[in-house]
């Protein structure tokens, strides 16, 4: 009898350290997990690779899916503008390599928008075992058990993870709206005790959310870089 109940009890553990590891949501403020995988551009270790650029793990479901050969496509086009951004781009799917390997290829032969065709540069991992799925959480079993939701991550230098998005399939993702935030996350990040509001974009004032005595000194000075909305809302001129 004790054996059957340890036997009950080891299994329940097992199922919950499973389920566990399926349900779990990765939280913002946390260390990206890291992970060695192969991809299209070889083997790589994640974020390791990347160094201290800022990072985007950006997952798909499967390969060759319509909405999601869109967003590769722009992914591409947006190269070097992220390069410029300071920004590394990662993509994975829960196909193996060889499948990846071929989406690539045809991809890379369509000119699609009225743009010539483009190489895509940034690898494309190889997640068939759904380790880093898992790992990312990222297996949602109300949508499936057998493939990853579309996530994406943008992680600091620091590999701190400072943003995640989850979208349904029906919906392609929106590469402007991802430059601004990580425009806005980089803006926060370089300077202190500065957040964005509402539809921020670059060059529009941030918000002050706590002010010193030497800041709201000067904010009645003539001429001054501060604009009290109200005693809560207060905003700050930079110079980019």
């Amino acid at each position: 009898m004790k054996k059957v109940n340890l036997l009950m009890v080891l299994g329940i553990f097992m199922f919950s350290q499973v389920w566990s590891q399926k349900a779990s949501i990765l939280q913002l403020g946390t260390e990206a997990p890291s992970f060695t995988a192969m991809s299209t551009n070889g083997k790589i270790k994640f974020p390791k690779d990347f160094g201290n650029s800022w990072k985007i793990l950006f997952a798909h479901p499967k390969d060759f899916t319509p909405v999601c050969s869109s967003e590769i496509l722009e992914l591409a086009y947006a190269q070097e503008s992220l390069k410029e951004m300071d920004v590394e781009v990662a993509v994975m799917s829960v196909d193996i390599l060889d499948q990846h390997n071929s989406w690539k290829a045809a991809l890379e032969e369509l000119s699609y928008k009225d743009r010539n065709p483009v190489k895509i540069n940034f690898p494309i991992i190889d997640d068939s075992d759904m380790k880093i799925s898992r790992q990312y959480g990222m297996i949602h079993d109300a949508s499936s058990t057998v493939m990853n939701i579309r996530g994406v991550y943008i992680i600091n230098p620091d590999n701190i993870i400072s943003a995640i998005y989850f979208y349904p399939n029906e919906v392609g993702r929106n590469l402007d709206e991802l430059k601004r935030t990580l425009t806005a996350l980089q803006t926060t990040y370089a300077y202190q005790n500065v957040v964005t509001p509402a539809n921020w974009n670059k060059g529009d004032d941030v918000i002050v959310p706590v002010l010193t005595q030497a800041e709201k000194d000067e904010m009645k000075l003539p001429g001054s870089k501060y604009n009290e909305v109200a005693w809560f809302l207060v905003f700050k001129e930079l110079k980019f």
